[in-house]
């Protein structure tokens, strides 16, 4: 396996699309939850889903589930829904309460710290002390989760602090998740992504989100931008763009991108009439017309408006077949029916999801021809590229 798949890798270069295999071959399907999505920080959801000692919800992707709680001691930590007797999943509901987790085939029974406190008939030899819950590496940012499963996950850390500031304003600690959807799309998990890495697509293929968003054409968007900065800061927020991805990118997996780019004239927010949907978020003082796209990690992508905040997961679930998960964040303390109406909030990123799971599978059905070749990249798909150099890059490493 090894040489082959480092030349399999060498076949590919990064001003082009990837060639067929990586999109339809079960063995480098295999290598993609192992080595990438097994090496990554994941987003796993927001700490207002477990507010209380006992919360918990579960974070599925490709082969794993792991289990996202809250302890008695206040403490947020995750670990591995596998069982250390047989391996059986002990968590089947996908959110809920526990005092402990107790496994439904042979009851072992886990406290909230992951310790082992009950295994009935077992030799006077057996220590339940070796057999904890499997930890997981879990990173809270200003109220994002997230978790890897490496044992050396990559370091991040000093990235996010030059980060930190930029999003302060937005408060996303105080969010909440006001609606989830998921959008099952027949393609593989990496087609899903590269339509998200870049809008060369989207003048073409999403008219609702073209009337407002100036990222559809690089020249109008840099012209708006000054008059952006102007506004930006009259609402409170600090002017500045982090962008740690790339082919010069050395410690692959502490991607992180940050920008704040103009809407059209006549829009806040990204709504169907250019109208505030929610209340404004964080320290906000006004409406800017921006919205910022932050991505953390390599896997992990957020649009921040004004007043809400929407969040996208492209989960793999077979080789050719993914999940797009999609959440939309508001104020903590915003009341549906008084504060937001959920349609309305919802109603761009759902018709331009819809848009996206059409087009991502009929790419799929064309890289399944035998007679696909890989194509030249544009200049907007730099974001597309930038994935692949990370990709290829720790798809090789043992």
């Amino acid at each position: 396996m090894g040489a082959c798949i480092q030349n399999r890798i060498k076949q590919n270069s990064l001003d082009h699309s990837l060639t067929r295999d990586f999109y339809t071959s079960p063995d480098i399907y295999l290598l993609d939850l192992e080595r990438y999505w097994g090496r990554n920080w994941l987003f796993a959801g927001h700490v207002s889903q477990i507010p209380n000692v006992g919360d918990f919800f579960l974070f599925d992707f490709g082969n794993e589930s792991v289990i996202i709680s809250r302890d008695e001691d206040d403490t947020i930590s995750a670990y591995l829904n596998v069982c250390r007797h047989r391996g059986s999943r002990i968590c089947l509901e996908s959110h809920g309460n526990k005092r402990t987790f107790t496994c439904p085939y042979h009851a072992w029974t886990y406290n909230l710290k992951g310790d082992l406190i009950w295994a009935g008939h077992m030799p006077e030899s057996f220590k339940s002390s070796n057999y904890s819950l499997k930890s997981v590496n879990l990173m809270n940012f200003q109220g994002l989760v997230f978790i890897c499963l490496a044992d050396n996950p990559p370091s991040i850390a000093p990235t996010l602090e030059k980060l930190a500031p930029l999003t302060r304003p937005f408060a996303l600690e105080q969010l909440k998740i006001a609606h989830s959807a998921s959008y099952p799309v027949a393609a593989n998990w990496k087609l899903a992504l590269e339509n998200y890495m870049e809008c060369y697509h989207c003048a073409p293929s999403h008219k609702e989100y073209s009337k407002s968003h100036s990222l559809k054409d690089p020249d109008e968007m840099e012209a708006l931008i000054p008059s952006l900065n102007i506004r930006s800061e009259a609402a409170g927020l600090l002017i500045g763009e982090i962008n740690s991805t790339g082919p010069t990118s050395t410690d692959i997996g502490t991607d992180c991108y940050y920008r704040r780019y103009p809407l059209f004239s006549g829009y806040d927010t990204g709504s169907n009439n250019g109208q505030p949907l929610a209340p404004l978020l964080g320290s906000l003082a006004s409406y800017d017309g921006g919205a910022s796209d932050l991505q953390i990690g390599s896997l992990n992508n957020f649009l921040i408006y004004s007043d809400h905040v929407i969040a996208y997961r492209f989960i793999p679930t077979g080789l050719q077949t993914s999940d797009i998960q999609t959440f939309w964040l508001v104020r903590g303390d915003a009341e549906e029916g008084k504060d937001y109406v959920l349609d309305d909030l919802t109603w761009l990123w759902h018709v331009t999801t819809l848009d996206d799971e059409r087009i991502i599978r009929h790419n799929q059905q064309g890289v399944n021809s035998f007679h696909y070749h890989p194509g030249p990249l544009s200049s907007m798909e730099f974001g597309v590229s930038e994935f692949h150099h990370g990709y290829l890059t720790m798809l090789a490493q043992e």
